[in-house]
């Protein structure tokens, strides 16, 4: 935020999201009840250093070191405010004083202050803990928050990255050819997706936080939501820390793709048959997965989401505000949308299906790739753990030392039948791609032209296993063969194939 923006918010002078407090050398006693009151009700701008009549009358420099680790340390003391909050405190030099700023976001819990429950309205803050009417209408209220709707002000499209709505738009295509998003400016999609709103109570307008986390760029997304991140982790060999692991900083777009890239490397794949057509059993688990971790986070909350891959289970993590505690099945599962936005384009995108269905793919997924049910978790962390079987030759270790020798002899031999008969047809299903692909490359087409055609959502895989070995072996050509990775890029039967 620059110095422009704050003269703005000064000039605008105290309401129900502004407050300024005189501190010339140390924090203001009422400082916390301000923000408790602030996350209680719509969330709003601090600022040190500015009294009542909007005049900049400075902090100390010798003390703002002080005053910040100060800020930092009573913003993680569970007596002062609880919950804990992560709130970033900032020094500008405004007319040649220094005055500290303060962004607090509104949130979907209620919020104490050395026990006290905090309101927020034109007058100030007012201690409501004694008063059960307004207390009960705040937890109904912030019952019916999404903190995806937050509204950023001061954000604009220049915050958004165009790859990401073009990458969007072409999923979007991929999945239905007369998406409306085919023909609509970035702007367009943003507005008729909601991201981009209104409030009618504080008359806010801006970019919403699910369009930043969408589509916005890695500066705006931390600007914006700082603790945002997952974590991705490996553990073999070392149990007590990890063997590998993906720090994920970044949009929500790219996020799915580093998660499923990194299940995808630690997993084994089991091939499978569903009707006449091959699927990747992990695959579908991993997409199920990814999207739910990345659509039904509580993003008010500092925890990080994690995804853990271990010799025996594939688990996830995600903070979470519960409507039920407990174990969940396919029979008690009450769907319940924590992001509908955001949620709404993951489905436009291919990334993810109608709502309910996660738990009711991931249980019918996991029973045919592991031979085990997934365990899923409501409380203030959501989990959801996916058996992996150790095996040899995909046989149960459990029951290889139940066998004889003459049995588990038998039983590989029969596994191995087995396996010829799957690679067969696994190795059938693969050619007769290939030939869809040479007959459709003999006029040029991109990626994605060939990806619909032929019916193929992984962009990374499909480059993998059939572009790049065409590519190889000279069968297809690149129209631009000195910009191998290329937006313009198309492939071309070579005209000695023809």
């Amino acid at each position: 935020m620059d110095d422009g923006i704050i003269k703005n918010i000064i000039s605008q002078g105290e309401k129900i999201n502004t407050e300024f407090k005189e501190a010339k050398n140390k924090l203001p006693k009422n400082l916390f009840e301000t923000i408790c009151a602030f996350l209680n009700r719509f969330g709003g701008n601090i600022i040190l250093g500015v009294n009542d009549n909007k005049e900049i009358v400075g902090v100390e420099k010798d003390y703002v070191v002080k005053m910040k680790k100060d800020f930092v340390n009573l913003c993680n003391n569970t007596t002062k405010i609880s919950p804990t909050i992560y709130l970033k405190i900032t020094n500008y030099e405004i007319d040649g004083r220094t005055i500290l700023y303060i962004n607090v976001p509104d949130s979907s819990e209620v919020y104490r202050c050395n026990g006290r429950i905090y309101d927020r309205n034109e007058d100030g803050d007012f201690d409501i803990t004694d008063n059960s009417n307004l207390v009960a209408d705040m937890y109904i209220r912030k019952r019916d928050l999404h903190i995806e709707d937050k509204i950023f002000p001061y954000a604009t499209m220049k915050n958004l990255r165009d790859d990401l709505f073009e990458k969007a738009r072409k999923w979007a295509i991929l999945k239905n050819d007369n998406h409306p998003w085919k023909n609509m400016s970035n702007e367009e999609i943003v507005r008729s997706s909601g991201l981009y709103r209104e409030d009618v109570m504080t008359h806010q307008k801006g970019l919403t936080l699910a369009a930043i986390l969408l589509f916005g760029t890695d500066e705006t997304i931390m600007s914006c939501l700082s603790t945002f991140k997952t974590d991705a982790i490996f553990r073999d060999e070392n149990m007590d820390r990890y063997d590998d692991r993906d720090v994920i900083i970044t949009n929500l777009i790219d996020s799915y793709e580093r998660l499923m890239q990194f299940i995808q490397k630690h997993t084994n794949d089991k091939f499978y048959l569903e009707g006449t057509h091959s699927i990747s059993i992990r695959d579908k688990i991993a997409r199920e997965l990814c999207s739910n971790l990345l659509i039904h986070r509580e993003f008010s909350s500092g925890v990080t989401s994690r995804l853990i891959i271990t010799k025996e289970s594939l688990y996830t993590e995600n903070p979470n505000i519960p409507r039920m505690r407990g174990l969940i099945t396919i029979k008690n599962c009450i769907p319940y949308s924590k992001n509908p936005k955001i949620a709404k384009i993951f489905r436009e995108i291919g990334l993810a299906d109608e709502l309910g269905s996660g738990v009711r793919n991931i249980t019918n997924y996991s029973e045919i790739y592991s031979g085990k049910e997934p365990i899923f978790e409501e409380g203030d962390i959501f989990k959801a753990t996916v058996p992996l079987v150790k095996v040899v030759n995909e046989i149960n270790v459990k029951d290889v030392n139940k066998m004889s020798v003459k049995e588990l002899n038998t039983t590989l031999v029969e596994k191995k039948a087995q396996d010829k008969a799957q690679d067969k047809a696994q190795d059938k299903a693969q050619d007769k791609i290939i030939m869809k692909i040479i007959e459709f490359c003999k006029q040029e087409r991109n990626i994605f032209e060939i990806m619909n055609y032929i019916g193929y959502k992984n962009r990374t895989r499909f480059r993998r296993d059939y572009i790049k070995p065409l590519v190889e072996k000279g069968i297809l050509k690149m129209t631009i063969p000195d910009k191998p990775t290329s937006k313009n890029q198309k492939y071309i039967l070579n005209s000695e194939e023809k």
